[in-house]
């Protein structure tokens, strides 16, 4: 489950300050689904070759090797990037396969601010650069390009004094070799009911969507559909270390981009510096994709319990109800009344629950969702169609978005491709997770009938010694990325260390609030220093209650 919907009522219009693009990173930066499964490399489900990835394995060699030469020329970004004149744009060039490095080639777009090289706590004083610090913020679908903007945000600044930020587009995304699955204008949902135990009618009309969006991403994409991968987002990674110059790759993926980090870790340990693994994927093959989204639907649960908990605390704020059952009544009439009568016209109790889904990513989100609640239950159904409304000026960006999320996702492992395993196992788990099940089923159904051949999950872990040590951030009660994918990935990688946020549950946690995660992120990053043995903070202070207008 991206953010709710992937792509799908995400208000993507931009974010442009950096604290509000780390906000839309962290939404966007879904994705807790699946891995793959293989030993190696990805091979076409129906057979593999003698040597796994052995071909991949010398293509992305010379692709590196020729993007080593090229070397990325920096400029001034294209206007529609929306970026600042001090952050400055060039590509890197990959092959579309890399079974075929002298085949079709595609251009990744990158981003990069120069270290400042300004000690923020003794601006004459100069620091070491360390070279560049590569993110991807997750998704799948979500791009980094606006990543070097966080340089000017106080937790960020050690870091961007050291290091060149350097943020890009996965293939993909945005204009990079960029998905489509079907017209933007058709991505704007009516507002509809979104029950939490469908009938038979519900479902049969949305297997028949599925088809459909499945249908499209072929049709539009064509033969390089099955190129949309996670190992390949591994592979491409390696070049763009290599067109940076770096000999070693210093990197921190969030989110998803803590899964294809884990691959890049296992097929590249040697080119390895340092790597921050920000909210954990489960890497275990089993789980990639379809036992991590069943595992994301429950975790959902909590924290949808979460927000109650929190809202009737704040009961004199809101008058939502002074228990988390009262807080949740107040949320089915509004779903009720607004299946008669959608607010503005386009919010129904579907946009209402996709709305609330997304509070479950960061709890910066609660106070405007209880705001626009109350509002509503009290007659004023504005501030909710503000967050719950359709985004039109968005909508060529979220469907880029959805359609790059389904291509990873499902090139990435097999799915069940009976409707009636994915009919019984969301059944049995809406009797205890009834809030989020269905939607996860919904976004990611069209993985039943996709055409594209599947990958086979990489087996990721790697050999003492092998990878240098590395650093795992994790929140316990992360809903996007539950925490035992965290205790997984530690089990993998020998040398790891976990840094867990107690009692927590916001997604994304490197340069945010917690003082105590970000001494130990600029501690790893900074002197490549890591404690002893898995360490634990405290959580972060609750979200203010925002006083409604009345």
């Amino acid at each position: 489950m991206p953010s709710p919907g992937t792509g799908r009522n995400i208000p993507s219009a931009a974010v442009r300050t950096p604290k509000g693009y780390a906000m839309r990173a962290a939404v966007l930066c879904s994705a807790a689904g699946s891995l793959l499964l293989s030993t190696l490399v990805a091979a076409p489900a129906g057979g593999a070759p003698a040597v796994p990835g052995a071909a991949e394995r010398r293509g992305t060699a010379v692709a590196a090797a020729r993007a080593a030469a090229a070397g990325i020329d920096f400029g001034p970004c294209p206007a529609e990037q929306d970026l600042p004149d001090g952050v400055r744009c060039g590509t890197v060039t990959v092959p579309l396969d890399y079974a075929r490095p002298d085949g079709r080639q595609i251009r990744l777009t990158v981003s990069r601010v120069r270290a400042t090289r300004k000690d923020p706590r003794d601006s004459g004083r100069k620091v070491p650069r360390q070279g560049a610090l590569v993110l991807n913020p997750g998704g799948p679908g979500a791009s980094g390009m606006a990543f070097p903007l966080i340089g000017a945000v106080p937790e960020w600044k050690r870091i961007a004094a050291a290091y060149d930020l350097v943020g890009y587009a996965p293939r993909g995304v945005g204009r990079s070799a960029p998905l489509s699955c079907q017209d933007p204008e058709q991505l704007a949902e009516a507002p509809a009911r979104a029950p939490a135990h469908p009938s038979e009618a519900d479902k049969r009309e949305r297997i028949a969507r599925a088809r459909a969006l499945a249908r499209g991403c072929a049709e539009r994409a064509g033969s390089a559909l099955r190129h949309y991968h996670s190992l390949n987002n591994a592979r491409d990674l390696d070049v763009l270390r290599a067109a940076l110059g770096e000999e070693r790759l210093t990197f921190l993926g969030s989110s998803y981009g803590t899964y294809f980090a884990a691959l890049y870790a296992t097929l590249f340990p040697s080119h390895v510096r340092r790597m921050v693994f920000d909210s954990v994927v489960d890497p275990a093959p089993g789980e990639i994709w379809y036992r991590n989204n069943l595992d994301q639907s429950l975790a959902f649960e909590t924290r949808w319990a979460d927000f109650r908990a929190w809202a009737a605390r704040h009961h004199a704020v809101y008058g939502l109800g002074g228990t988390p059952e009262e807080v949740r009544r107040g949320y089915e009439r509004a779903s009720a009344r607004l299946a008669v009568e959608p607010a503005g016209g386009t919010v129904g109790p579907e946009q209402l629950r996709k709305a609330f889904l997304q509070a479950g990513y960061h709890d910066d989100f609660w106070p405007h969702r209880a705001h626009a609640l109350a509002a509503y239950l009290r007659g004023d159904s504005g501030p909710l169609v503000e967050q719950a409304g359709p985004h039109p000026e968005a909508a060529a960006e979220a469907e880029n978005t959805r359609a790059v999320y389904l291509a990873v996702e499902c090139n990435d492992a097999p799915w069940p491709t009976e409707w009636e395993v994915w009919d019984r196992d969301n059944t049995r788990l809406a009797r205890v997770a009834p809030f989020g099940t269905w939607d996860n089923v919904w976004t990611n159904l069209p993985c039943a009938y996709w055409p594209a051949p599947r990958q086979r999950p990489l087996d990721v872990r790697t050999a003492p010694g092998r990878l240098p040590p590395t650093l795992l951030l994790a929140a316990e009660r992360d809903a996007a990325t539950p925490y035992d994918g965290a205790l997984e990935l530690h089990r993998r990688l020998p040398g790891s260390v976990l840094v867990t946020e107690r009692g927590a549950g916001s997604h994304g946690l490197a340069g945010g609030p917690n003082r105590c995660v970000n001494a130990h992120v600029e501690a790893y990053l900074l002197e490549g220093r890591l404690p002893a043995r898995n360490a634990s903070c405290a959580p972060r202070p609750e979200p203010r209650p925002v006083r409604a207008a009345r």
